[in-house]
C-alpha cells in the first residue's frame, strides 16, 4: 500500500443487489469502478474497498482501524446494505468529519439519515450510463476537494452533541495493522476478480472453485452463491446433467422456493431448470423454469428474466397438447415481448450505442425476432455481437435465438 498517499476507505455492498423498497437491481461493482474509484484516485487518495480486506465477512481490527483513521470514508448505502450502514455508524461515532454518503437516487432513505447530505447517482437498469458516470466522477471529485478544504462536521453525533473528543488509535498500532493488510495476497477481492476473469475466459470449472472459496469466506453474501451456481451450471462437468443438479443444490442455499424475491437468484434458478428441460425433456423442469422466470419478471420487469420467460412460454405452447393452452401461451409470450420492448424504448432509440447495455441489445434482438420483426432483430443482434468479445456470451445468445426460431418460425411464415 502506497504510504505517500492519503487513504480513502470505501464501505458498500458489492455485486448485484436488489433494493427492497423499489425492486430495482443495481450492480454495485459498476458504482465502485465507474464512479467512486476514479473520483477518489483523481483526488489523490489510495482507494481501499471494504470487501478487499474482509476474510470472513465480519468486521475485524483492520476495518475498525480504517474506519477510525482513514483520511476519507465514502459510504454507499444503496439497497439498504446492513453492513455498509453499520460501518457508517461506526465512522460517524469516531470521526466528526470527512465522510461522504452516496446513494442511488431511487428508493427510501433510512430514517436516521434522511436529514443528512447525500450524493445521489442514477442506475439505468443494473448498469450506469457513460454520461452519468462521467458526471458523477467530476461532481464527486469536486465534493472531495470541498470536504478537504472545509472540515465541516458531517457526523450527526458530533453535530448534535458538542465538545466530544473523538477516540484515536495509537499510530504504532495503526501502522502495524496497515502493514499486515498490505502483505495479504488472498483477500476476498483478489479471489472474486480471479473468478470473474476465469468466467470471461470460459474456464467455468476453475471459476467455480474460486466462487466456492469466496462464498465459504463470506457465507452471508448471496452474490458469491449465485455466481458459484452459474459457473457450475456452465461448466458441464463432470457431465452436463450432474453439473445442473449440483448448480441447483448450490442456488437452493438461497431458498428461491421460499420468500426470496431477488431477481438474480430467480433468474439463475430459471436458467438451470430450463437447461434441465432441454437436456432431459422432462416437462416438469420447463414448468418450473417458467415459474421462476415469471416471478423474477413480475418483481421489476427485468428484461433478462422477461425474455427467458417469453421463450419458456413458447416452449410450453409448443409442448402442450391442449389447443387453448397453446394459444394462451403464445399470446402471453407476445405480450411479454411487447412489454420488454416498451421498457427498453429509451435505450433502443439512442443514436449512439451504449456499451453498458449489451445484454439489453441482445434482449431487444430476440424480442423482435420473437415478434417476427427480423429487420430490427438483426439490427440489435449486430450491436450485441460487436459489443461482446466473450465467447460464452455469444454462444448463450445464439443458442436462445436458435431455440426461438425453431419454435416461432411457423407462426410468422
Amino acid at each position: 500500500m502506497a504510504k505517500s498517499k492519503k487513504i480513502c476507505f470505501v464501505i458498500m455492498g458489492f455485486g448485484n443487489k436488489t433494493d427492497p423498497s423499489t425492486g430495482k437491481t443495481l450492480d454495485l461493482n459498476k458504482t465502485y469502478k465507474n464512479i467512486i474509484q476514479p473520483a477518489v484516485e483523481r483526488s489523490g487518495y489510495q482507494c481501499v474497498r471494504a470487501d478487499e480486506i474482509q476474510d470472513s465477512g465480519l468486521i475485524d481490527k483492520s476495518m475498525y482501524a480504517l474506519l477510525m483513521h482513514a483520511d476519507l470514508v465514502v459510504a454507499d448505502i444503496s439497497t439498504y446494505n446492513p453492513n455498509a450502514i453499520y460501518e457508517l455508524g461506526i465512522r460517524h461515532g469516531v470521526r466528526p468529519f470527512t465522510t461522504i454518503i452516496l446513494k442511488e437516487k431511487e428508493g427510501k432513505i433510512p430514517f436516521d439519515l434522511d436529514h443528512t447530505r447525500i450524493f445521489h447517482y442514477s442506475h439505468l437498469g443494473e448498469d450506469i450510463g457513460a454520461d452519468e458516470a462521467k458526471r458523477c466522477q467530476g461532481e464527486l471529485a469536486e465534493l472531495i476537494k470541498k470536504t478537504e478544504r472545509n472540515l465541516f462536521i458531517d457526523s450527526p453525533l458530533y453535530d448534535f452533541i458538542k465538545d466530544i473528543t473523538p477516540p484515536k488509535i495509537p499510530p504504532a498500532e495503526y501502522k502495524k495493522i496497515i502493514d499486515e493488510l498490505a502483505e495479504r495476497e488472498t483477500h476476498i477481492f483478489a479471489i472474486v476478480e480471479k473468478a470473474k476473469n476465469l468466467m470471461d475466459e470460459g474456464n467455468f470449472l476453475e471459476a467455480c472453485k474460486h466462487w466456492k472459496k469466496a462464498s465459504e469466506k463470506i457465507s452471508s453474501e448471496p452474490y458469491f452463491i449465485q455466481q458459484h451456481a452459474l459457473a457450475k451450471y456452465k461448466s458441464k462437468k463432470p457431465t452436463e446433467l450432474s453439473s445442473l443438479s449440483d448448480a441447483l443444490a448450490i442456488i437452493e442455499n438461497l431458498d428461491p422456493d421460499g420468500d426470496i424475491n431477488d431477481p438474480e437468484t430467480l433468474g439463475i434458478t430459471g436458467a438451470i431448470y430450463k437447461r434441465l428441460w432441454l437436456v432431459s425433456n422432462d416437462p416438469e423442469y420447463l414448468r418450473r423454469a417458467c415459474k421462476f422466470y415469471e416471478k423474477g419478471f413480475n418483481i421489476r420487469t427485468d428484461y433478462y428474466t422477461g425474455e427467458n420467460y417469453a421463450l419458456c412460454l413458447n416452449m410450453l405452447g409448443n409442448f402442450e397438447e391442449d389447443k387453448e393452452e397453446k394459444t394462451f401461451n403464445k399470446i402471453a409470450a407476445r405480450k411479454v415481448r411487447m412489454r420488454i420492448i416498451k421498457s427498453l424504448e429509451e435505450i433502443s432509440s439512442q443514436e449512439e450505442v451504449d456499451g453498458s447495455y449489451k445484454w439489453a441489445y441482445a434482449t431487444l434482438a430476440n424480442c423482435h425476432y420473437g415478434l417476427g420483426n427480423d429487420v430490427l432483430g438483426r439490427k440489435f443482434e449486430k450491436i450485441f455481437m460487436e459489443l461482446t468479445s466473450v465467447e460464452w456470451e455469444k454462444e448463450t445468445f445464439l443458442t436462445n435465438k436458435q431455440h426461438l426460431m425453431e419454435l416461432i418460425r411457423n407462426d410468422y411464415g
